[in-house]
């Protein structure tokens, strides 16, 4: 029942925030359009909101699942008319705030005590308000500045009914359109669930940000600032506060003299680092999350906040990823054909020839053009558009990472629109598949497994003398199965004998029995041949078995 209301008021606010408008007709067959023509809701008055306020004020009454998803539309400009960009921005730190009573409440629920006691100062008007916490500014009795950031009320309930919608929804889908188990949809919804639970938890999102901060200790690419454990909880997370732009203040930015082509180039360097050389990346990086170093304009640094959102790959899916992007960097279609059949992204028996045309149909028309117009979006689009006919299957795994490459890129070009993704990543995967394939990265493994091979070593002459005995053990029983199996062919054949030797003796003492009564109608049975002899014969064949 609360499934169903949860659908039902998704759908009235879709209708009272005239959200069909915003369906691009020219784009859909003839029927959609009448039928969006012939739309109930086409009598509803648009009012006096714009298009792009009128989806932030929809996808904020919504709920945190949608406003998350507004959150990664808004970084990509290239995919959205500016003016509804521009609204969605708004999404990332401005959903409105929750009562100041209500955040203290919570906070001193959470730590035991009074805010008066646990901090000097703190500042009653939320300094940030998003889909899932609101943060305030705060001081502890140290003298040290933090910000506090606070769950809001009531939000895991929500959450957990859009999360069942979802899965009703991808149920749906699979129920009505069953072409689309390649694409896995309950699948992704629970990695997603997953991800948005672990972000409902303060004290995973601190350890999560503790990670973060050692793999980019002393780093000139990405600053994160330090937890105060002490004062963190499931619901209560205190932060050192950190002052930096908000990288969406693009004027700002470039009034305080930053090198905007060496900013956007250095997010590009810090996605990859955390995918490929920690296996661990930020994957909420919209550009409420993100904040710049200004001190040194030359040489900025980013700066990231709330990581409760993280993600990570299996060493295969690592592999496979670089190797497909590298291959594509070099339109080497047949290579990347090969990787996904080898990994088993597409279907069996899928042919490499035929998968790598289909592949350069999509790609070329778009490595046609200057390299700053190639989206990573459009060619994600165009591959997914492709994959159908060769039952390409999405990875679940790898659904979190394609959504995080999409906003670097979209952040990225919002920085400096002349950004080149492809030829800024192409280095660095090169230098990576370098580093654990070639002969360094096998010396460096060789280097790091060395302390286990000495380990074991004086173990080896025990290892190669069990190994014999388990050798001579299974010789043994090798030849055990063997005697066995022969004793059991000899049995059955003696078995085979005495059968057959029951089966004449029986038949000898019935002819016999048969004569001696019937001894009129086997004339041939008289003389010497009396029923007695057959009995006496047949007796002697089965005693003797």
């Amino acid at each position: 029942m609360g499934r169903l209301y949860r659908a039902f008021k998704i759908s009235w606010i879709i209708v009272r925030y005239r959200l069909d408008i915003l369906i691009p007709l020219d784009k859909l067959p003839a029927f959609l359009v009448l039928l969006l023509k012939l739309n109930p809701a086409r009598l509803f008055p648009l009012g006096q909101h714009s298009r792009g306020e009128r989806l932030r004020l929809s996808l904020e009454e919504l709920g945190p699942i949608f406003v998350k998803f507004g959150q990664m539309l808004s970084t990509r400009r290239d995919l959205l008319p500016g003016d509804v960009a521009d609204e969605l921005k708004r999404l990332q730190d401005q959903v409105p705030p929750f009562s100041a009573a209500l955040a203290k409440a919570t906070i001193e629920k959470s730590l035991g005590m009074s805010v008066a006691e646990a901090f000097a100062e703190f500042g009653s008007e939320a300094l940030a308000s998003a889909s899932v916490a609101q943060v305030h500014t705060a001081q502890l009795h140290t003298g040290e500045e933090v910000v506090v950031k606070v769950i809001r009320p009531g939000i895991h309930k929500v959450i957990r009914k859009d999360i069942q919608l979802l899965y009703m929804l991808a149920r749906l889908v699979l129920w009505l359109v069953p072409d689309a188990r390649r694409l896995h949809p309950v699948e992704v919804v629970a990695d997603y669930e997953i991800s948005l639970m672990d972000e409902l938890d303060m004290q995973k999102e601190a350890a999560n940000t503790s990670q973060l901060k050692r793999n980019f200790l002393n780093s000139h690419l990405l600053y994160v600032p330090a937890i105060h454990w002490s004062f963190t909880r499931r619901n209560v997370m205190v932060q050192e506060r950190i002052y930096g732009v908000p990288v969406a203040e693009v004027d700002t930015l470039m009034q305080q003299g930053v090198n905007m082509k060496k900013l956007a180039e250095r997010g590009v360097e810090i996605f990859f680092t955390q995918v490929f050389r920690d296996n661990f990346f930020h994957a909420d990086m919209h550009p409420g999350n993100i904040f710049v170093d200004t001190a040194k304009p030359e040489s900025p640094r980013y700066i990231a906040i709330d990581c409760g959102i993280v993600g990570s790959l299996s060493i295969e899916d690592q592999n496979y990823l670089a190797r497909n992007l590298l291959a594509f960097f070099k339109q080497d279609y047949y290579e990347v054909a090969r990787l996904h059949i080898e990994s088993g992204w597409v279907g069996e028996g899928t042919r490499a020839n035929e998968f790598a045309a289909a592949i350069r149909a999509v790609c070329e028309p778009i490595f046609e053009k200057p390299l700053k117009d190639i989206s990573f979006g459009q060619v994600l689009l165009g591959l997914f558009q492709t994959a159908r006919r060769f039952n390409m299957e999405v990875q679940p795994q790898l659904v979190l990472l394609q959504k995080t490459l999409l906003n670097i890129e979209g952040l990225g070009r919002q920085l400096y629109p002349d950004l080149d993704l492809w030829t800024t990543a192409k280095p660095f995967l090169e230098n990576w598949m370098k580093q654990r394939v070639g002969p360094r990265g096998i010396l460096l493994k060789a280097k790091e497994k060395l302390p286990d091979w000495l380990e074991q070593v004086p173990e080896l002459p025990q290892l190669a003398h069990e190994s014999l005995s388990q050798l001579r053990n299974w010789q043994e029983d090798q030849r055990e199965q063997r005697r066995i199996l022969a004793d059991i062919r000899q049995e059955m054949a003696r078995s085979r004998r005495r059968t057959g030797q029951f089966a004449v003796g029986l038949l000898l003492l019935a002819l016999g029995l048969i004569s001696g009564v019937g001894e009129i109608l086997l004339p041939l049975l008289d003389g010497e041949w009396q029923p007695w002899v057959l009995v006496a014969a047949g007796a002697l064949v089965l005693l003797r078995r």
